[in-house]
């Protein structure tokens, strides 16, 4: 089986590292900069998979319809279709997501579960990738050895979230003086590197960046 796998994220590319080291079934390709991908490269190589973890850009019909394209999404679909999973899951105090393998079809994070197994959402971002990274390659060698159709999602329970801003990431004065440590805890850890720091602009102006956060 020939695999193709598509991303930028560190998390993704460790998952498909590890994945060329160690599938014996066929050859494992990676693309690791969105300047890299092309459609002309997909054709040339004609895949029997493709891998688009973490990827945040549209996938053509083209490419959906030909060929059989597997993504990874950090929530228990069909909750938190769309961007920015991890954030809006942890802003809204979620405790619990899931790590969800889905074909990809023309609808937005809409298409049949392959593979779904929980993670909690505690700790800081760098330990949510680990788990994403330790069940995205489990699912993967799952789905690689034993291809199944998967299951359909039922659209009616689903939730939908937007890609969030940049200037969402300004922790204000108003938020300092009436929200409750755990919710500052929340928006700080879920903008760690390599996200847009958590920031608080200064009364010159200046930002000020919050790196990292513990409650104490």
């Amino acid at each position: 089986m020939k695999v193709l796998c598509v991303g930028y994220r560190t998390w993704a590319l460790d998952i498909y590292d590890k994945l060329f080291k160690n599938y014996q079934n066929g050859e494992v390709f990676i693309i690791r900069r969105k300047k890299d991908y092309s459609e002309e490269f997909v054709k040339t190589l004609n895949p029997d998979i493709i891998l688009f973890y973490g990827w945040s850009w549209i996938i053509s019909e083209t490419i959906v319809n030909t060929y059989k394209c597997i993504m990874l999404h950090p929530s228990k679909l069909p909750k938190y279709r769309g961007g920015s999973p991890i954030q809006n899951q942890i802003i809204d105090g979620e405790i619990e997501s899931a790590v969800t393998l889905f074909l990809v079809n023309t609808n937005l994070d809409a298409g049949p579960i392959l593979f779904q197994k929980m993670m909690t959402l505690d700790g800081h971002i760098i330990d949510i990738f680990s788990r994403i990274t330790k069940l995205g390659y489990e699912g993967t060698m799952k789905l690689l050895a034993n291809p199944i159709e998967g299951v359909k999602q039922k659209d009616a329970d689903a939730t939908y979230c937007k890609r969030r801003e940049k200037s969402q990431s300004e922790v204000t004065l108003d938020e300092l003086a009436t929200k409750p440590a755990n919710y500052l805890y929340n928006k700080i850890r879920m903008l760690e590197d390599p996200y847009p720091n958590a920031f608080f602009v200064a009364k010159d102006g200046k930002k000020i960046l919050f790196k990292g956060v513990e409650i104490l």
